[in-house]
């Protein structure tokens, strides 16, 4: 799954990758200076979500969890509206009324983010059949991590979609860890993509730090959920570079562990690769990563200036 795909210009890739490390940077910096509310950031994992969501078609449906920023960015999210909401202003996507953990974005069609481990894999479900009832061609994609792979509601979604044939792509970012604890103490075996078999449901498993190579499969992946209207699990073997949450703490992590999976890092992989390919110069990688620091900087201005809710906000787009 190594070769070059036909799939968007490499540039594009690596500048979507760049633009999430840029977002997450920014809130590593903000938790430095001082207090700032909770995130999970997905640092290492820029790969699975560029090369999944950059494979999908603007009318398919996107559930997603606490490591949500990635694929939110990729599917054109703006970053100062996504902090906005971080911090609770009101002109984040959820008028600051989710923060980081439960966004969702109705015009990018990502139906919903879950703080709540396997929160997405029982809602994707619904929204597959949903899909299925109004004979649509579009696709529903649930994200979800290892952690939630050990959760009864992964294999109880999995029989609902594989039995009732719905469209449903399957996306488990294996990331190694689950909170503060390695997927070696929880599972047996390093991969989730074989559990579908037990369920009559396709799968692959993908190197998730390879951003190309997880583009051509998730497309080979969702055209086949698009052809068939049945469900695909995709698994994209990557890792998480820093910790559980924000402020950072990895002080339980295997300093050997995490030193190997620093030099696997996607967006440096991405570059040495285009280098050598003679696709892209050091002055054009220093122009990209300051385009996307600028960027991030505005971003973080408007979500700076921008006011808190009015109090009479709190019992709005509430439903009963």
């Amino acid at each position: 799954m190594n070769k070059r795909t036909s799939g968007p210009d490499p540039r594009v890739l690596l500048e979507r990758m760049m633009l999430i490390r840029a977002y997450e940077e920014k809130i590593v910096d903000f938790h430095e200076k001082g207090p700032f509310p909770h995130v999970c950031t997905s640092v290492g994992q820029e790969a699975s979500a560029v090369g999944v969501v950059s494979a999908l078609e603007p009318r398919d449906l996107v559930l997603t969890n606490h490591r949500s920023a990635g694929h939110l960015l990729t599917r054109g999210a703006d970053p100062g509206r996504l902090l906005a909401e971080v911090m609770g202003k009101a002109t984040g996507y959820c008028k600051g009324k989710s923060g980081t953990l439960h966004i969702s974005a109705r015009d990018l069609g990502v139906v919903l983010t879950s703080t709540i481990v396997g929160g997405e894999l029982s809602m994707v479900t619904g929204v597959g059949l949903s899909l299925a009832m109004r004979g649509s061609d579009a696709i529903a994609v649930c994200f979800f991590g290892d952690g939630a792979a050990a959760e009864g509601i992964f294999h109880e979604s999995l029989n609902l979609a594989a039995v009732w044939d719905l469209p449903v792509l399957y996306v488990c970012e294996n990331n190694h860890w689950q909170a503060f604890v390695h997927r070696n103490e929880t599972m047996i075996g390093n991969h989730i993509a074989p559990r579908a078999a037990g369920y009559g449901v396709e799968s692959l498993t993908v190197d998730g730090n390879d951003v190309e190579a997880v583009y051509a499969a998730a497309r080979e992946a969702a055209a086949k959920v698009r052809a068939t209207r049945k469900p695909f699990l995709l698994e994209t073997y990557t890792y998480r570079l820093r910790g559980h949450m924000e402020p950072n703490d990895q002080s339980y992590v295997d300093p050997v562990e995490l030193a190997h999976w620093r030099g696997e890092d996607p967006i440096r992989r991405m570059k040495l690769r285009m280098r050598e390919l003679g696709l892209i110069t050091t002055e054009d990688l220093e122009a990209m990563e300051a385009a996307a620091r600028t960027r991030m900087d505005d971003a973080a201005a408007f979500a700076l200036a921008s006011p808190y809710p009015d109090p009479s906000e709190l019992t709005t787009d509430v439903y009963a």
